[in-house]
């Protein structure tokens, strides 16, 4: 053959030059790509539903190509276009020799003899004018997409790119257009109707011309029949649907979603995201939305968020950026979940965990509660009441906001600040100072994605922690996911043995706290929020009312919820456990009935005495019980509240070997707080007992350290005090407070070395000193003193 080859070409030059040149324009002559339009960006759920689509560039919508196609548009398409397109080499001649007769016999072209190959090469080349030679490239085009490509590549090449009338473009918005499914759910009449559409597709519409699509629609529908593809029921009751009228508008289930994978998250130009979205769950987080909004529109408030994450994976299964329907008056389009907003007390179980994870404090351990003021910064608990010293858990529970600060500055602002970030945290791009310790109670912003996928991450580790026999994944705090990937069983991860930033048994201790939430009431007293299910949750409220949040975990999902107006006005009473925490709860019923909770992960735990009172490790004075705590918590402090008190014989009064003999002393563990929080302490915990008084003459005693029977609690040390100017231009008033141990004491106040006044029993008094230092002195009627500096410095009105 080869012979006969090199033969030809030494006898014949020019024409083997021709056929290899021809060969050649032959081989290389489709596109690449063969399309080149621009597509409409299409979102579908994990189960290939679509959620919403964008309208393409040139004002069509027009999908991205199907892989394959439904056998009944297949079937149809394949009778009506080209009845012999799996026998022919992409040209029919028996199908060119018929349209030649019918042109000549009727004197102008009505029938081209295209096949489907030949149509894809036209709808390529933008559909030129039907000439002869156009014809003619066709075919010799036609033949080469034949050699490379399937039939069935073929086919979903035209079904992709044929014109439906108007601005619809390709089988898959065809069908979403008319009638609202995709192509896998036509039924015969419709599968037949989208075959015969493209024919004539701008003079048989479904809008206009019903009788003539009708027509050819039967026909078609006949001819199936007459094959044997349909039966004669089939076609009977085929025939008996409607045609569609107009066109339908697309889902626009998650718009926002959309909107962010097209922009942010769409990097390699992909125009079809299939998402890890449950439409299911997507479609039912919208309604509550809309019926939530419609309640809370007449307080003035008037957009939602939610999102919905599956712990173990992270995938992302409902995305609803902005309650649908409130309008371009009221910011609908804005994407909430991305929006940077103050996150309120939603923070607080970050830094628990965290806390517990350092070993600063146990889950009992008493975190100061006393009215606080640090620089020009002063927290204040939501009914600005103290407690004096509070349980960390229950500190948590009731999210006060002064133990919280303290622990804060205790653990560490930056460290705290650099955490938040390892969280997941991605809005804190200023430094720790910007923010301050306020960073705890909303002095920071963060998006509702972040803040959902911190708890899910924590829960993901606490989740696996058994089927992991007590390691850790080096991946279980890492971004959601949004795209859907089939999970694979069995694959392996990099496991370690501790955790470089939770443990399981912090996580477990916080999330047991989150379980039981205390919200005050209208009188200012304490409930606890019960939940149908296991949820460990956390509500925040900003400054002025502006964000209401809340964010929960089970071991199968994490849901949060932000509830406000997209524009950041605040609304008096708008408060995470109002109207967030409801709007969550709500979700969780839709989501599961089940009940399981974490498994306590007792190889995180150790179980060690723990002082009964204080919550701190037992001391030699304590009285204790065992408890549970995070392993981590083993090197925490021993109790420091405990002391043995030495009384006299009759167990009234505090005694030294300096006044009273050893012989003669009894010596008692007692539970001693010191006077500022002992102060409020003792009015919401009777059974607090108030150590017994120095001796009179036991003067020297009294002024050891944790002794002091007297503590002032305002000014603090080094106090710089701002008093408003009032309206006659005088400065305001300040007021000075001070605890004492006895409740009947008297206590003389003395200002710059000028007599004041006493008080009894409540220790406080109103004054105006001018701007400029000053020095209090406070001396009790035992002869006791305390003494502070501190400067006024005034401000404008």
């Amino acid at each position: 053959m080869w012979n006969s080859v090199r033969a030809f070409i030494r006898r014949r030059p020019v024409a083997a030059f021709l056929w290899m040149a021809t060969g050649l324009f032959w081989f290389f002559c489709l596109p690449s790509p063969l399309f080149n339009e621009p597509l409409s960006v299409v979102l579908e759920d994990r189960n290939g539903e679509l959620l919403g689509a964008r309208i393409a560039s040139d004002g069509q919508w027009r999908f991205p190509e199907v892989d394959s196609l439904p056998d009944k548009y297949t079937a149809c398409v394949v009778a009506f276009e080209d009845r012999r397109f799996y026998w022919h080499p992409g040209v029919d001649p028996v199908s060119l020799v018929r349209a030649l007769w019918q042109n000549l016999t009727n004197g102008r072209v009505v029938s081209g003899g295209s096949t489907l190959t030949m149509q894809v090469i036209r709808m390529a080349r933008g559909n030129p004018g039907r000439t002869v030679p156009e014809k003619l490239v066709e075919i010799f085009m036609a033949t080469r997409l034949e050699f490379t490509h399937s039939k069935k590549n073929i086919l979903a090449l035209y079904a992709s790119h044929a014109p439906f009338g108007g601005n619809v473009v390709g089988i898959e918005a065809a069908s979403w257009r008319y009638y609202g499914k995709r192509p896998a759910l036509l039924s015969w009449a419709e599968a037949a109707a989208l075959a015969v559409l493209p024919n004539s597709p701008a003079i048989i519409h479904p809008g206009r011309n019903r009788d003539a699509l009708l027509a050819k629609r039967n026909r078609l529908l006949d001819r199936l029949r007459e094959s044997g593809v349909i039966s004669e029921d089939q076609c009977f009751y085929a025939k008996e649907e409607p045609l569609p009228e107009a066109p339908l508008p697309l889902p626009q289930l998650a718009p926002h979603l959309l909107d962010r994978m097209a922009l942010t998250e769409n990097t390699g130009g992909e125009a079809r995201f299939k998402t890890s979205i449950d439409r299911r769950m997507q479609e039912k987080v919208n309604e509550i939305l809309i019926r939530r909004q419609e309640n809370y529109r007449g307080n003035g408030v008037y957009n939602l968020a939610a999102v919905i994450l599956d712990v173990p994976t992270g995938e992302v299964l409902a995305y609803v950026g902005n309650v649908p329907g409130c309008g371009k008056e009221h910011s609908e389009s804005v994407d909430i979940i991305r929006a940077p907003r103050s996150t309120g007390s939603i923070l607080k179980p970050y830094l628990y965990a965290l806390a517990l994870e350092s070993g600063s404090i146990l889950p009992s351990s008493l975190l100061k509660d006393v009215p606080t003021q640090l620089g020009q910064y002063r927290p204040e608990n939501y009914y600005e009441t103290n407690d004096g010293a509070v349980p960390a858990r229950r500190a948590l529970i009731r999210s006060l906001n002064v133990p919280f600060v303290l622990l804060l500055q205790q653990y560490g602002l930056e460290k705290f600040h650099y955490n938040l970030q390892r969280l997941g945290l991605s809005t804190l791009n200023r430094p720790p100072d910007y923010y301050g310790l306020s960073l705890i109670l909303g002095g920071a912003e963060a998006n509702l994605l972040d803040i959902t996928n911190t708890y899910a991450c924590m829960g993901r580790s606490l989740g696996a922690f058994y089927s992991r026999d007590g390691r850790y994944a080096a991946d279980d705090f890492r971004k959601p996911s949004f795209l859907y990937r089939k999970q694979v069983s069995g694959s392996r991860k990099t496991l370690t043995e501790h955790s470089d930033l939770l443990s399981a048994g912090s996580v477990w201790f916080a999330f047991e706290a989150m379980r039981e939430v205390e919200r005050p009431n209208s009188s200012g007293d304490w409930e606890l929020f019960r939940a149908g299910q296991p949820v460990a949750w956390k509500t925040g409220t900003s400054f002025g009312f502006r964000d209401a949040w809340a964010a929960g975990v089970t071991p199968q999902y994490a849901v949060g919820v932000w509830v406000g107006n997209a524009d950041g006005e605040g609304r008096p009473g708008l408060i995470g456990v109002e109207f967030a925490a409801p709007v969550l709860f709500e979700i969780f019923d839709q989501l599961s009935s089940d009940t399981r909770w974490f498994d306590p992960p007792y190889d995180d735990m150790k179980q060690v005495p723990v002082c009964r009172k204080s919550g701190m490790l037992a001391g030699t004075y304590c009285e204790s019980d065992t408890a549970w705590i995070p392993e981590s918590g083993i090197n925490s402090g021993v109790c420091t509240y405990h002391q043995l008190l030495h009384l006299d014989a009759s167990g009234q009064w505090q005694v030294s070997s300096d006044c009273e003999s050893p012989a003669r002393m009894q010596h008692i563990p007692w539970f001693v707080l010191p006077p500022e929080e002992e102060f409020y302490f003792k009015s919401k915990n009777p059974w607090y007992e108030i150590p017994p008084p120095f001796r009179p003459d036991c003067d020297d005693a009294r002024q050891t350290p944790g002794s002091a029977p007297m503590q002032l609690l305002y000014p603090k040390n080094f106090t710089r005090i701002y008093v408003p100017v009032d309206l006659d231009g005088k400065l305001g008033s300040t007021i000075f407070q001070a605890a004492h141990r006895d409740a009947g004491m008297e206590v003389f106040w003395h200002l710059d070395g000028v007599y004041l006044g006493s008080t009894k029993v409540f220790h406080q008094m109103s004054l105006q000193p001018t701007v400029g230092m000053h020095r209090l002195a406070l001396v009790d009627r035992n002869g006791f003193r305390i003494e502070r500096t501190f400067e006024i410095a005034g401000k404008d009105r």
